[in-house]
C-alpha cells in the first residue's frame, strides 16, 4: 500500500501491505508483541466500524430527535468515542513508529490523532481490509468521468460562473443569482463548502439558523495543505511504492504546531508518485511527483503565505527527501514546479480559513452536531461536502451526495427514499 519513512537521515523505511504474509512479517521486524496488539486493535475497531456505518455514517439526521433514541443511544454508547486515536492505538501497541503508521491517517480528514477520536482509527483498518486502490488517469479521470455521467442524464455545467446568492423567499429556496440574474429552481444542492455557503450565499438570515456569521468563525477548521507538483527528468525505478509518507523525528510536536497555527519546524509529508502505475500521468522516461505537507488553515497560521513561506517549506521538503537515497539529487533533476497553499484552497475552492477538509471532525463538529443534507430553516436547499455529516474523504464526501440525493428525493417524492 505505502512506505514510510523514519528517522533523520529517513533510512528507517517499512513497507506497509494488505498481504497478510508481507504485514505480518514488517509488523514482527518491528515488534512481535506489537504485532499481537495490531491484530486485536484491527479486531475491536472492526467492531465499531460495523457499528458506525450500519448506524451512523449512512443515515442524516435530519432532526435531534433522529439521533437520540435508546437505540441509536445504545449503538453510540458502543463506538466508544471518547478517548483519542492515539491513547485508543497505545492500549494494543508501544512502539511510537508502528503507532505512526496506523495513526496518521486521521490526517486524511484533517485531524490531529492525539486531538480525533478514537473511531477515526478505522481510516487505517479499512485500508487494510479493503484495500488502496488506483484510478486509471488519477483523480481527475474520476471528476470528469461524474460529470460524463451527469450530462448522460441531463444534466448541464456551466463553468467559470461564479454564484452570488442563494435565493430564499419565505424560508424556501427559489433558485440562484448569477452576475445579476436570478435562474429559478425547485430545488438547489449546494456542494460549496458549507461555511462559506452560509456566511456567502445564504443572506437570509432567518434561513442562516444557529449558522450565523459569528457561529462560523468560532467552529473548529481542519488542517491545511501546502502541496508541490514536480516535473521530474528521471524514473525514480528504485522507490517501491505510488504512496510515500516521510515522517518528522517528534510527530506529536509537528502535528501540535499544526494545529496551533506554528511555523513546522521539521514537517512530516507525503509523496505520492502516479506516473509509478500510470505512465501516461508524465512523459515517457520521467516521473511527477506530488507532494503534500499538512500545515496550519489561515484562522491560526502565523505564516503569510508569501513567498519566502513557501521557499521556507520548500527547501525543507527538498532537503529532508535528499536525505533518502533514490531522491538525492532531487533539487537538481527538477524541470518544472509549482504549488498550492491555503491561500489557494480558500481562494480558488471556496474552502473556509484554506481549511482543505473542512470542518474538524471532533465530536462536538460530528454526527447529528454536524451540518447535514437538509437545511434545517429553509426548505429546498440541501448541503453537500467534506463539512457536511458525514465528514472528509473521497469516499465520505461522496457519501455525504448520496444522503443528500436522498433527503432530496424524499422531500420530492414525499416517499423514503431507498439505497
Amino acid at each position: 500500500m505505502y512506505s514510510v519513512f523514519f528517522g533523520e537521515e529517513k533510512d528507517d523505511h517499512h513497507e506497509v501491505s494488505t498481504d497478510l504474509v508481507k504485514l505480518t512479517e514488517t509488523l514482527e521486524n518491528i515488534s512481535e508483541e506489537d504485532t499481537q496488539g495490531f491484530f486485536t486493535y484491527l479486531e475491536k475497531i472492526y467492531e465499531r466500524f460495523l457499528v458506525a456505518k450500519n448506524h451512523f455514517i449512512q443515515r442524516p439526521f435530519r432532526n435531534a430527535s433522529d439521533f437520540y433514541t435508546p437505540a441509536m443511544i445504545r449503538q453510540g454508547l458502543k463506538l466508544k468515542t471518547f478517548g483519542s486515536a492515539d491513547r485508543f492505538i497505545s492500549k494494543y501497541i508501544k512502539d511510537e513508529r508502528l503507532k505512526h503508521m496506523i495513526s496518521f491517517q486521521t490526517l486524511y480528514i484533517g485531524i490531529s490523532p492525539f486531538q480525533g477520536p478514537s473511531l477515526y482509527t478505522i481510516i487505517p483498518m479499512i485500508e487494510m481490509l479493503y484495500g488502496v486502490w488506483f484510478i486509471k488517469g488519477g483523480m481527475h479521470t474520476m471528476a470528469t468521468s461524474m460529470e460524463r455521467l451527469f450530462k448522460e442524464l441531463g444534466g448541464r455545467v456551466h463553468y467559470n460562473t461564479n454564484v452570488d446568492e442563494i435565493v430564499i423567499h419565505n424560508q424556501q429556496a427559489k433558485g440562484i443569482r448569477v452576475n445579476g440574474e436570478v435562474i429559478n429552481s425547485d430545488f438547489v444542492m449546494c456542494n460549496a463548502d458549507f461555511p462559506y455557503a452560509m456566511k456567502t450565499l445564504v443572506k437570509d438570515t432567518v434561513a442562516k439558523g444557529k449558522y450565523t456569521d459569528k457561529k462560523i468563525d468560532s467552529m473548529k477548521y481542519s488542517c491545511s495543505c501546502f502541496i508541490m507538483y514536480l516535473g521530474m527528468d528521471r524514473k525514480y525505478d528504485d522507490v517501491k511504492n505510488v504512496h510515500n509518507f516521510v515522517f518528522s523525528d517528534d510527530l506529536r510536536k509537528n502535528l501540535d504546531d499544526i494545529f496551533s497555527g506554528e511555523r513546522l519546524e521539521d514537517p512530516s509529508f507525503y509523496v505520492y508518485i502516479g506516473s509509478k502505475m500510470d505512465a501516461d500521468l508524465a512523459p515517457e522516461g520521467k516521473d511527477g511527483l506530488y507532494i503534500l505537507v499538512p500545515v496550519p488553515e489561515l484562522s491560526t497560521s502565523k505564516d503569510q503565505w508569501d513567498e519566502e513561506t513557501i521557499a521556507y517549506y520548500r527547501n525543507h521538503v527538498l532537503q529532508s527527501l535528499a536525505k533518502m537515497e533514490p531522491f538525492k539529487s532531487v533539487e537538481d533533476e527538477i524541470v518544472s514546479e509549482s504549488y498550492m497553499t491555503p491561500i489557494d484552497f480558500r481562494d480558488k475552492f471556496n474552502a473556509y480559513n484554506g481549511a482543505c477538509f473542512g470542518l474538524r471532525p471532533t465530536l462536538t463538529q460530528s454526527n447529528h452536531l454536524r451540518p447535514q443534507s437538509k437545511a434545517k430553516n429553509c426548505e429546498n436547499l440541501y448541503f453537500t461536502g467534506s463539512s457536511t455529516h458525514p465528514g472528509a474523504g473521497v469516499p465520505i464526501v461522496l457519501l455525504s451526495a448520496k444522503i443528500a440525493t436522498e433527503e432530496l428525493l424524499l422531500d420530492d417524492r414525499g416517499t423514503q427514499a431507498t439505497s
